[in-house]
Formats: C-alpha cells, sequence, structure tokens
C-alpha cells in the first residue's frame, strides 16, 4: 500500500499520531532528520488526561510499570530545612476518573515506549531522514526525503509536521509563530546523578535573600540521575563544574558531588502559538504548533492530545472524502489551537509566578488536562456537555464481570452508549465498527448514569479520541 500519512518528527506527538494511524489500518510513514533518538528527560511529567490517552493506545501499563507518581519536593533554604511540599494533591481514584495523578517518566523513555508500540503495527521510525522540501496540491502532497545524501521523492495523501520548534514543515508553508523570545532569561534543564542523595524525593536549594531563586532535583525513575533546572547566569557555562558550583553554593554543603551529566539544554522563554494548524493536506501539531514554558508540564502533553485529536479525523477524510471529512478536518485546528492558547496562557502565569519569586509557582493544581474541552464557548451549562472528556464508570456485565467504560472506548471506534429502563440502569454500548451489534450491562452503583447526567433513553455518543460528540434524551 502506497504511504498515505508521512509524520515528520519522531517524538511524543509523531509517534502518538503514528500508533493511532497504524492501528486504524492506514499506511503511515514516520520520519526523523536526527540521527539517533533523544536521550534525556526533558519533558518528564505525564498529566492525567495524557494517561487516558496512553490507556487508549494500549501503552498505559508500560508507562505506569516504568514510570513513577510525582515526587515531594524537600524545600531547604540557607542549607536549612523547611519543608515539604507537593506540587499537586495526592487524590485517590474515583469511578469517573481512574488516572487522577500526573506521573514522571524521563521522555527518552516514554518514546521508547511509544515505538515499541508502533513496532507491535510494523512501523519503525527512519533516523536520519530529512523532509528536505514538499509541495501540496488537491489531491495530495509531494516530499522530497533525503538520507545519507540521498534523495527520495514520495506521493503521500497527508503530511503531518510534528517536527519541533524549529519546524521545517510550518516555516515552508510560512505559518506565523506568534509570541515572543525573552532572551533576559535563561534556566539550565538536564540530568546528572547525585548518589547521597534520597532518590525517592526532589530538592531544591536556595537562599533566604532570593528563596525562589534556586535549584531543583527532581528524581527521575529507572535510575539514579536527578533532573535538575535552575536559572542560568548569562554569563555562566553549562558544563558540570558550572552546576557542582551552583549546588554547592546554594545547598552549603561540600558532601553533594554531581556525576554523569547526560543531557542538558539551555532554555530562554520562547512562547509562541502558530497562526494556523492547517494549509491544505498539510497539518501541524505539537512544538511546531506551539512552543510552551516548562513550568506546569504542559507541552509533551498537549502536543500529544493534538496527535489523538488529529489520528481519527484523517481516517474520515481518507476512508469517506468529501465535504463532511473537510469540516472535520477543519475541526482539529478549531479545537487544537483553542486549547493551546489556554494552556500557554496557563503556563505562561506559572513562569510569571516564577521569574517574581512567588511561592505559588510551584503549585501544579489546575494543569492535569481532565477539564480541557471542545464545547460551545457560549454553552456555559453546568454537567456534562458535548465537547466534554467522557467520563469513565465501571459497568457489569452478563457474567457479573465489572468492566469500566474506557475498556469498552479502547481502540479506534467511535461508542455509542444509550440508558435504558425504568431507572435507566441498563447501558447498551455499541461500538460503532462493531459487526456482533450492541452488548448490554447493568449501571449497578449508578456511576455511569451520575456521569452522564442519564434519563431514561438518554444516548450519548463518544467520539474515537474520548470526548461527547453528541448526546440527546
Amino acid at each position: 500500500m502506497n504511504t498515505q500519512v508521512l509524520v515528520a518528527g519522531a517524538g511524543p506527538t509523531g509517534l502518538t499520531l503514528a500508533i493511532d494511524l497504524a492501528r486504524r489500518g492506514l499506511a503511515v510513514r514516520i520520519i526523523d532528520k536526527a540521527e539517533e533518538f533523544f536521550a534525556g528527560s526533558r519533558g518528564d511529567g505525564i498529566q492525567p488526561r495524557t494517561l487516558e490517552v496512553f490507556e487508549d493506545l494500549g501503552v498505559l501499563d508500560a508507562v505506569l510499570a516504568q514510570g513513577a507518581p510525582q515526587a515531594p519536593l524537600l524545600i531547604h533554604v540557607d542549607g536549612q530545612f523547611v519543608m515539604e511540599r507537593r506540587m499537586s494533591q495526592w487524590r485517590e481514584p474515583t469511578a469517573e476518573v481512574p488516572h487522577p495523578n500526573p506521573w514522571v517518566l524521563a521522555q527518552a523513555d516514554t518514546e521508547r515506549v511509544l515505538r515499541e508500540r508502533l513496532a507491535e503495527f510494523g512501523v519503525r521510525v527512519e533516523l536520519g531522514t530529512a523532509l528536505v522540501e514538499f509541495d501540496g496540491d488537491e489531491d495530495g502532497v509531494t516530499a522530497v526525503l533525503e538520507r545519507a545524501g540521498v534523495r527520495e521523492r514520495v506521493r503521500v495523501d497527508y503530511l503531518v509536521g510534528a517536527d519541533g520548534g524549529r519546524s521545517t514543515v510550518r516555516k515552508a508553508l510560512a505559518i506565523a509563530f506568534e509570541g515572543n523570545t525573552d532572551e533576559s532569561i535563561r534556566m539550565l534543564l538536564g540530568d546528572v546523578r547525585a548518589d547521597v542523595l534520597d532518590h525517592s524525593v526532589g530538592y531544591w536549594f536556595s537562599d533566604s535573600s532570593a528563596p525562589m531563586d534556586g535549584i531543583a532535583l527532581m528524581p527521575l525513575p529507572g535510575g539514579r540521575k536527578f533532573q535538575f533546572a535552575t536559572g542560568l547566569d548569562a554569563d555562566s557555562g553549562t558544563d558540570l563544574a558550572v552546576l557542582q558550583d551552583y549546588v554547592t553554593r546554594r545547598s552549603r554543603r561540600h558532601d553533594i558531588v554531581l556525576s554523569e551529566l547526560s543531557w542538558s539544554t539551555v532554555w530562554r522563554p520562547n512562547v509562541r502559538l502558530a497562526q494556523r494548524y492547517r494549509v491544505g493536506r498539510v497539518f501541524l501539531a505539537g512544538d511546531a504548533a506551539h512552543v510552551h514554558p516548562p513550568t506546569g508540564g504542559q507541552g509533551l502533553n498537549t502536543g500529544v492530545q493534538d496527535a489523538h485529536n488529529l489520528g481519527w479525523k484523517l481516517e474520515a477524510a481518507l476512508r469517506n472524502p468529501g465535504p463532511a471529512s473537510e469540516a472535520l478536518l477543519d475541526s482539529y485546528e478549531t479545537e487544537r489551537r483553542g486549547v493551546a492558547a489556554r494552556v500557554l496562557g496557563l503556563s505562561t502565569a506559572l513562569l510569571d509566578k516564577t521569574v517574581k519569586g512567588n511561592p505559588d509557582a510551584m503549585d501544579r493544581e489546575g494543569t492535569h488536562q481532565l477539564d480541557i474541552s471542545y464545547r460551545d464557548p457560549a454553552d456555559t451549562a453546568t454537567g456534562l456537555r458535548v465537547g466534554d472528556r467522557a467520563p469513565d464508570a465501571p459497568l457489569t456485565d452478563a457474567n457479573g464481570r465489572t468492566v469500566r467504560l474506557f475498556e469498552l472506548f479502547r481502540g479506534p471506534h467511535a461508542t455509542e452508549l444509550t440508558f435504558e429502563g425504568a431507572d435507566s440502569k441498563i447501558v447498551r454500548v455499541l461500538a460503532a465498527e462493531s459487526a456482533s451489534g450492541a452488548a448490554e450491562f447493568v449501571d449497578t452503583e449508578g456511576y455511569a448514569r451520575r456521569a452522564y447526567d442519564a434519563a431514561r433513553n438518554t444516548r450519548v455518543f463518544v467520539r474515537p479520541d474520548g470526548y461527547v460528540g453528541h448526546m440527546d434524551s
């Protein structure tokens, strides 16, 4: 089969999209100009909504097994322990929200898990392969790829640029990347060992004269590494000796010896949003469309959810081309650009608090992305509405076994729920692509009825990406 979708960029966004397309039986290629896979922690915070996406993609178990919950942060000022705090309150799972807490896994490990899942569909990342140029028309996109000096011309139905903040695709389309870069602020991020420190907790070291101007060391799962983050003086270097000096001065300890600096980067506030997400048969996703501050852990998560929104819409357009599919593809920009704008506002506000030394900058409540919605902005009604995230709930099948709605949603299909019976306890669940008809379940505890505000004969159509597409009674 000829390639239907070419994905440029093999980070979390591109990998998520490739998995979603491949499991739908579509022919996808995913390329990356890098010669080696990324090896650092960078986007290590995985938000609850992204965990739900990962459950749908079949990678959640691996992510949970290899990652860890957010560690508590031990605050030290002038070398003295002051308090322990968490960036967000620990929450117990509920019927509606099975994964309520953020999870930590180095981005390199998340990408490896996604690559392994993609390989199960027979698709592998083509490293060292650059997108040199492309030209789109009404029927598709012609792209020129280059690998080891050899060029290849390919014809595809759609091209998706998931190729980062310096996106070749976005630049070729001359799409404005609106926002700003603040050269006056620099932050040094990276991964390092500090064996004398307890690896089950994180550390904040600062001086009383500037308690929010410190250095953070947060444990990374799967070894002895910590991810560090600190403000960087304009004339400072970025090597291990510089970082060691920061830690020694701020902690006022000489026993913390750093080693094995395996990844580092200097980050400047570069907060930007693409003016458009689509030009004809070419799309932008992830950092190619929006660049976030690291505050709040929103960038990777927003990109993964871009891909989850786009995948099923591309399939619809490929299977059933026409005006309806074109409108659906247009909704990708409408929905996801609006989300990115709101999320950028949140992460930028946290950055501003950090720069100003506001202690609330460490508060990550409100960053979990479970409240992301595509509902009509004019719809201010309470309760579940069209465009909202479809909640989970336990049901009981004919054999008395508990089955979660998320289990029934899992996969590339849409799902229709119908609440029946005088007390609406009977829930008929129809997977849109099921050839065997609807299955019948009992809402024994009433969780589903409450979560979906269901009355007798209420019908709810749940989109393939887990959002409510239609409701009626």
